[in-house]
């Protein structure tokens, strides 16, 4: 049975941050030998955020670092110098794939970009992310995620529909941009495998992210109607929306599809005799009046907990789960705890272990695993440029006593 489903391929990622690291670990997660290639002169914003434990920044301390640079190789290499280049263009000329989430003037200006290494690698697979695509005249910008799904046009959806502010601080645009570049690469490298082709995917997060709005983007283009702050309500489905429950903060997502759902969730709830008005009639009559609805089954959920409505409503066929808080997520859940979604991984300079997310897709044949911690600073350099690239050991240390290795 084949345990690693990208073993032999060799990942180059000079990325920054979110999006590009996470497509780096989830192919190393599956067996690819990927490379992360970091600077003293400019180390990952992660590496200089606050810890997960203790009250001052170390390169190794924040847990996002950990989650999002597991399974990976780390050196480091000082881009400003050419010698450095050079030893950049080598190792791509022993690599299939690189990875790269910066606008399109960094890697170009460093002589890095795919033009210039396609020629020591001419079957090469590169994936660039910048914010909006390698051409255009918003190319060169800066963003970072919230700015990003802004642009997206995710930002114009993510608020209550009568607070008349936006209320987007999650970035959504770097989760979606990583999963969607890992199924790009996937389907570059059967390509090779049958033509021998290489490929350049210029995917622009912006434009990756926007299929998550679909609808509203049709509502405009066809209707000419910006659909506005909509909270966590539906278009389309009543209730649809988190209610409040037993307990300080406590909350439970309800979504109710089809009429056979609603009878459902009527009985599951006893049948209280508003369930029988006109104005809940059918799912129309819900949809115009699902204020009065939401606080009507507000009455009912605050009479439990979060699980006890889930369990109410799951045996009665009714979608229904509570709004889990960090500790719930990572430690005491049953559904995650069962899906084994977090493990505890034990890193060099953080005493208690750290809760990663796990493996996110169980497959049979190739299971895939977090093989390590996320790398120290330069932690695999004698590795990278001595075994796979030959330097010798006196070549390393001159290389780092010049600061090109750095």
């Amino acid at each position: 049975m084949t345990q690693s489903a990208f073993e032999g391929v060799r990942v180059i990622n000079f990325g920054w941050i979110w999006a590009a690291p996470v497509m780096g670990h989830l192919l190393a997660d599956f067996g690819a030998e990927v490379i992360r290639v970091e600077s003293n002169t400019r180390p990952c914003i992660f590496r200089r955020v606050m810890p997960l434990v203790g009250t001052e920044p170390g390169p190794n301390l924040n847990s996002s670092w950990q989650n999002w640079n597991r399974s990976t190789l780390g050196i480091t290499a000082n881009w400003k110098m050419p010698e450095a280049v050079e030893l950049l263009k080598r190792l791509v000329a022993k690599s299939d794939v690189v990875i790269e989430n910066f606008p399109p003037r960094v890697l170009k200006g460093r002589g890095l970009d795919y033009e210039s290494i396609v020629k020591v690698k001419p079957d090469l697979i590169m994936i660039s992310l910048p914010a909006v695509g390698q051409t255009g005249p918003l190319k060169d910008i800066m963003t970072f995620g919230p700015s990003l799904g802004s642009i997206a046009g995710i930002a114009s959806l993510l608020g209550y529909p009568d607070s008349g502010e936006a209320s987007f601080e999650y970035c959504y645009t770097d989760s979606i941009a990583s999963v969607t570049g890992v199924f790009l690469i996937l389907s570059c490298l059967r390509h090779r495998n049958l033509t021998g082709e290489g490929q350049f995917i210029d995917m622009g997060q912006s434009e990756a992210s926007s299929c998550l709005i679909g609808e509203s983007i049709m509502e405009y283009t066809m209707n000419g109607r910006v659909m506005g702050f909509q909270g966590n309500l539906s278009r389309w489905m009543a209730p649809h929306n988190l209610y409040p429950c037993k307990g300080e903060d406590r909350w439970v997502s309800i979504a109710v599809k089809t009429e056979e759902e609603w009878d459902s969730f009527c009985r599951a709830m006893g049948n209280p005799p508003w369930t029988k008005e006109d104005r809940f009639a059918d799912n129309f009559s819900r949809l115009r009046n699902s204020k009065d609805l939401d606080r009507l089954v507000s009455e009912w959920t605050i009479e439990h907990t979060p699980y006890e409505v889930m369990e109410i409503l799951q045996s009665a066929g009714v979608a229904a789960m509570p709004s889990l808080d960090d500790d719930e997520r990572c430690f005491t859940d049953p559904h995650h705890k069962a899906r084994e979604s977090f493990v505890d991984m034990k890193t060099p300079d953080i005493e208690e272990p750290v809760p990663i997310y796990n493996v996110p897709w169980k497959l049979s044949e190739t299971p895939g695993k977090i093989w390590d911690h996320a790398p120290t600073l330069g932690q695999h350099n004698d590795y990278v440029y001595g075994e796979i690239l030959g330097l010798s050991r006196e070549e390393i240390a001159r290389l780092t006593e010049e600061k090109v290795i750095y």
